[in-house]
Protein backbone atom coordinates (compact mmCIF):
# COMPACT_ATOMS: atom_id res chain seq x y z
CA UNK A 1 0.00 0.00 0.00
CA UNK A 2 1.24 3.50 -0.93
CA UNK A 3 2.10 5.47 1.86
CA UNK A 4 -0.43 8.64 1.54
CA UNK A 5 1.04 12.80 1.94
CA UNK A 6 -1.61 15.60 2.39
CA UNK A 7 -1.48 16.27 -1.15
CA UNK A 8 -1.98 12.54 -2.72
CA UNK A 9 -5.43 12.68 -0.23
CA UNK A 10 -6.22 16.22 -1.67
CA UNK A 11 -5.84 14.58 -5.33
CA UNK A 12 -8.15 11.51 -4.26
CA UNK A 13 -10.75 13.85 -2.33
CA UNK A 14 -11.48 15.40 -5.48
CA UNK A 15 -11.07 11.98 -7.78
CA UNK A 16 -14.12 10.78 -5.40
CA UNK A 17 -16.03 14.54 -6.20
CA UNK A 18 -15.34 13.69 -10.05
CA UNK A 19 -16.34 10.02 -9.59
CA UNK A 20 -19.54 11.22 -7.77
CA UNK A 21 -20.70 14.25 -9.79
CA UNK A 22 -19.21 13.90 -13.55
CA UNK A 23 -18.46 10.30 -13.84
CA UNK A 24 -21.34 8.36 -12.55
CA UNK A 25 -23.96 11.06 -13.88
CA UNK A 26 -22.24 11.29 -16.89
CA UNK A 27 -21.97 7.97 -18.34
CA UNK A 28 -23.11 8.30 -21.79
CA UNK A 29 -20.68 10.41 -22.52
CA UNK A 30 -17.37 8.52 -21.30
CA UNK A 31 -18.72 5.66 -22.73
CA UNK A 32 -18.77 7.78 -26.37
CA UNK A 33 -15.20 8.61 -25.38
CA UNK A 34 -14.14 5.30 -24.93
CA UNK A 35 -14.58 4.74 -28.86
CA UNK A 36 -12.14 7.99 -29.19
CA UNK A 37 -11.96 11.68 -29.26
CA UNK A 38 -13.12 14.31 -31.98
CA UNK A 39 -11.83 17.67 -30.92
CA UNK A 40 -12.10 20.69 -32.93
CA UNK A 41 -9.99 22.92 -31.02
CA UNK A 42 -6.50 22.58 -29.94
CA UNK A 43 -5.48 25.04 -27.14
CA UNK A 44 -1.58 25.82 -26.43
CA UNK A 45 -1.57 27.19 -22.77
CA UNK A 46 1.14 27.35 -20.02
CA UNK A 47 2.16 24.92 -17.31
CA UNK A 48 0.70 27.57 -14.69
CA UNK A 49 -1.40 25.95 -12.35
CA UNK A 50 -3.31 29.31 -12.56
CA UNK A 51 -4.75 28.93 -16.06
CA UNK A 52 -6.03 25.44 -16.68
CA UNK A 53 -8.09 26.28 -20.23
CA UNK A 54 -10.89 23.18 -19.40
CA UNK A 55 -11.88 25.78 -16.09
CA UNK A 56 -11.26 29.10 -18.12
CA UNK A 57 -13.60 27.76 -21.07
CA UNK A 58 -15.70 25.37 -19.02
CA UNK A 59 -15.69 22.58 -21.64
CA UNK A 60 -16.58 18.87 -21.22
CA UNK A 61 -14.02 16.36 -21.41
CA UNK A 62 -13.14 15.28 -25.21
CA UNK A 63 -13.71 18.84 -26.17
CA UNK A 64 -10.02 20.29 -25.89
CA UNK A 65 -7.50 19.03 -27.25
CA UNK A 66 -4.79 20.69 -24.77
CA UNK A 67 -0.76 21.22 -24.70
CA UNK A 68 0.45 22.96 -21.43
CA UNK A 69 4.09 24.06 -21.21
CA UNK A 70 6.20 26.93 -19.90
CA UNK A 71 4.90 30.05 -21.08
CA UNK A 72 2.70 28.72 -23.64
CA UNK A 73 5.51 28.60 -26.21
CA UNK A 74 5.40 27.22 -29.79
CA UNK A 75 9.21 26.11 -30.87
CA UNK A 76 9.49 26.53 -34.75
CA UNK A 77 9.39 23.94 -37.55
CA UNK A 78 12.93 21.60 -37.54
CA UNK A 79 13.84 18.40 -38.36
CA UNK A 80 17.03 18.35 -36.28
CA UNK A 81 17.73 15.30 -33.99
CA UNK A 82 16.31 15.46 -30.33
CA UNK A 83 12.73 14.74 -28.91
CA UNK A 84 10.36 17.40 -30.29
CA UNK A 85 7.05 17.46 -27.69
CA UNK A 86 5.17 19.97 -28.81
CA UNK A 87 5.59 19.29 -32.63
CA UNK A 88 4.31 16.00 -31.81
CA UNK A 89 1.56 17.14 -30.19
CA UNK A 90 0.89 19.57 -32.73
CA UNK A 91 1.05 17.36 -35.64
CA UNK A 92 -1.28 15.00 -34.16
CA UNK A 93 -4.10 17.36 -33.34
CA UNK A 94 -3.35 18.80 -37.11
CA UNK A 95 -3.04 15.69 -38.98
CA UNK A 96 -4.91 12.88 -36.97
CA UNK A 97 -7.78 14.69 -35.20
CA UNK A 98 -7.85 17.34 -37.95
CA UNK A 99 -9.15 20.48 -35.32
CA UNK A 100 -10.45 23.63 -36.75
CA UNK A 101 -8.72 26.03 -34.49
CA UNK A 102 -5.25 26.16 -33.15
CA UNK A 103 -5.50 28.78 -30.15
CA UNK A 104 -2.19 30.19 -28.26
CA UNK A 105 -3.48 31.47 -24.69
CA UNK A 106 -0.82 33.33 -22.88
CA UNK A 107 -1.85 35.01 -19.33
CA UNK A 108 -0.78 37.37 -16.86
CA UNK A 109 1.86 36.78 -14.07
CA UNK A 110 3.50 34.67 -16.34
CA UNK A 111 7.29 33.49 -15.13
CA UNK A 112 8.65 31.72 -18.04
CA UNK A 113 7.71 35.57 -19.33
CA UNK A 114 9.43 37.74 -16.75
CA UNK A 115 12.63 35.13 -16.97
CA UNK A 116 12.92 35.79 -20.63
CA UNK A 117 12.43 39.34 -19.78
CA UNK A 118 15.13 39.60 -17.24
CA UNK A 119 17.09 36.70 -18.60
CA UNK A 120 17.65 35.87 -14.65
CA UNK A 121 18.08 31.98 -15.66
CA UNK A 122 21.02 32.72 -18.34
CA UNK A 123 23.95 30.34 -17.57
CA UNK A 124 22.11 28.20 -15.40
CA UNK A 125 22.78 24.35 -15.42
CA UNK A 126 20.23 22.31 -16.60
CA UNK A 127 18.46 21.22 -13.94
CA UNK A 128 19.47 24.34 -11.95
CA UNK A 129 17.39 26.52 -14.52
CA UNK A 130 19.21 25.64 -17.37
CA UNK A 131 16.27 24.15 -19.22
CA UNK A 132 14.11 26.45 -18.82
CA UNK A 133 16.42 29.18 -20.21
CA UNK A 134 17.20 27.28 -23.40
CA UNK A 135 12.78 26.70 -23.56
CA UNK A 136 12.22 30.27 -23.25
CA UNK A 137 15.36 31.42 -25.11
CA UNK A 138 12.68 31.04 -27.76
CA UNK A 139 11.47 34.35 -27.04
CA UNK A 140 14.94 36.55 -27.60
CA UNK A 141 13.57 38.16 -30.91
CA UNK A 142 10.73 39.64 -29.10
CA UNK A 143 12.44 40.40 -25.93
CA UNK A 144 14.63 42.91 -28.10
CA UNK A 145 11.27 44.48 -29.03
CA UNK A 146 9.67 44.97 -25.80
CA UNK A 147 13.13 46.02 -23.67
CA UNK A 148 13.39 48.56 -26.39
CA UNK A 149 10.36 50.12 -25.33
CA UNK A 150 9.48 49.24 -22.22
CA UNK A 151 12.77 47.99 -20.11
CA UNK A 152 13.37 44.77 -18.59
CA UNK A 153 11.04 45.55 -14.88
CA UNK A 154 8.21 46.55 -14.13
CA UNK A 155 4.16 45.45 -14.80
CA UNK A 156 4.18 47.40 -18.33
CA UNK A 157 7.57 45.18 -19.42
CA UNK A 158 5.94 41.87 -18.32
CA UNK A 159 2.51 42.33 -19.82
CA UNK A 160 4.36 43.08 -23.05
CA UNK A 161 6.77 40.10 -23.50
CA UNK A 162 3.39 37.64 -22.04
CA UNK A 163 1.50 39.29 -25.22
CA UNK A 164 4.55 39.11 -27.20
CA UNK A 165 5.37 35.34 -26.42
CA UNK A 166 1.68 34.68 -27.80
CA UNK A 167 2.50 36.18 -31.05
CA UNK A 168 5.96 34.32 -31.27
CA UNK A 169 4.14 31.34 -30.98
CA UNK A 170 1.41 31.84 -33.82
CA UNK A 171 4.44 33.27 -35.78
CA UNK A 172 6.21 29.94 -35.02
CA UNK A 173 2.97 27.88 -35.67
CA UNK A 174 3.00 29.12 -39.23
CA UNK A 175 6.55 27.76 -40.22
CA UNK A 176 4.89 24.22 -39.77
CA UNK A 177 4.44 22.90 -43.71
CA UNK A 178 0.75 21.14 -42.24
CA UNK A 179 -0.43 24.04 -40.54
CA UNK A 180 0.32 26.65 -43.08
CA UNK A 181 -1.42 24.82 -46.31
CA UNK A 182 -4.18 24.29 -43.97
CA UNK A 183 -4.63 28.24 -43.00
CA UNK A 184 -4.16 28.93 -46.42
CA UNK A 185 -7.00 27.12 -47.51
CA UNK A 186 -9.22 27.98 -44.65
CA UNK A 187 -9.14 24.42 -42.84
CA UNK A 188 -7.71 25.91 -40.04
CA UNK A 189 -7.41 29.20 -38.25
CA UNK A 190 -4.92 30.55 -35.29
CA UNK A 191 -5.99 32.30 -32.74
CA UNK A 192 -4.31 34.21 -30.00
CA UNK A 193 -5.61 34.58 -26.24
CA UNK A 194 -4.53 36.02 -23.07
CA UNK A 195 -6.16 35.37 -19.81
CA UNK A 196 -5.47 38.20 -17.09
CA UNK A 197 -5.22 36.38 -14.09
CA UNK A 198 -5.79 39.53 -11.97
CA UNK A 199 -9.45 40.23 -13.34
CA UNK A 200 -10.32 36.86 -15.21
CA UNK A 201 -10.65 38.61 -18.34
CA UNK A 202 -10.02 36.92 -21.76
CA UNK A 203 -8.54 38.87 -24.68
CA UNK A 204 -8.29 37.68 -28.18
CA UNK A 205 -5.91 38.70 -30.53
CA UNK A 206 -6.70 40.73 -33.51
CA UNK A 207 -4.75 39.13 -36.63
CA UNK A 208 -5.66 42.69 -38.51
CA UNK A 209 -3.63 45.21 -35.75
CA UNK A 210 -2.12 42.74 -33.84
CA UNK A 211 -3.73 43.86 -30.72
CA UNK A 212 -5.24 42.08 -28.05
CA UNK A 213 -8.90 43.17 -27.21
CA UNK A 214 -11.49 41.54 -24.36
CA UNK A 215 -13.47 38.96 -25.70
CA UNK A 216 -16.95 39.82 -26.47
Amino acid sequence: MTDHSAELDHLLEGYHRFRDARWHPERDRWERLREGQEPRVMVIACSDSRVDPAQIFDVDPGEIFVVRNVAAMVPPFETSPGLHGVSAALEFAVQVLKVREIMVMGHGMCGGCKAALTQELHGSEPGEGGFIADWIGLLDDARSEVVAEHGTHGRNAERAMELAGVRASITNLRTFPCIRSKERSGELTLRGAFFAISDGVLHLLDPQTGAFHPAP
